[in-house]
């Protein structure tokens, strides 16, 4: 048999007014639903555990949550974007879908642990490469070569941002001059600013 966490008690009894039903309500369902689920605190706020994390409240202001920890494999992408937690923003008990319905999607979340199912890791958009503003004064020496010229243009984004930097950070016009010069140098025979630490 599962286990009630005293500290999900005192966290629910902190709670706004509006929440405590709310919190009370889907504690109980969660218990009624998986029989053996044991409570703990996770990053402050109540989570129910059953061969892992199984789903967690939340209680805000003005708002609760209720998360599935595999809300990808039970409803697929779709989220709420309002708020987090499963089911947006839940300000009152009828903001919820119907018990059954619920009690369902408890018994899918089960059912993933049971089979050891990992949640899907959330894929970060890529992101877009800002190519890196050349300085007048490399333009105008990279001009002056056109194997350096041609070398800095075939760099990626990363390398030409690396002689960018390289050269916008000298303290003083003559060590930017030199850097210039050994940035053309080396840029005409196709190395990169760190070529010394490169792997061969």
């Amino acid at each position: 048999m599962g286990s009630r966490d005293p500290r999900v008690d005192a966290y629910i009894d902190k709670s706004a007014d509006f929440a405590r039903p709310i919190l009370t309500h889907l504690r109980d369902l969660v218990h009624a639903t998986v029989p053996e689920v044991t409570e703990d605190l996770k990053w402050g706020m109540p989570s129910f555990m059953y061969k892992g994390i199984l789903c967690g409240l939340a209680a805000f202001k003005e708002h609760a949550a209720f998360s599935f920890w595999k809300h990808g494999l039970i409803f697929g992408t779709d989220r709420p974007e309002d708020a987090m937690g499963s089911f947006g923003r839940i300000t009152k008990l009828s903001d919820l879908p119907p018990d059954d319905v619920l009690a369902g999607h408890l018994r899918e979340a089960k059912r993933l642990n049971d089979e050891g199912v990992k949640a899907p890791r959330r894929e970060k958009p890529p992101e877009e490469r800002k190519e890196p503003a050349v300085p007048d004064d490399l333009l105008a020496a990279l001009e002056t070569n056109s194997a350096a010229m041609e070398h800095f243009h075939a760099f990626s984004p990363s390398k030409r941002k690396d002689y960018v930097e390289w050269i916008t950070e000298a303290k003083s016009d003559a060590t930017r001059e030199k850097r210039l010069d050994t940035a053309v140098e080396w840029i005409a025979e196709g190395k990169g600013r760190n070529w010394k630490y490169e792997r061969k």
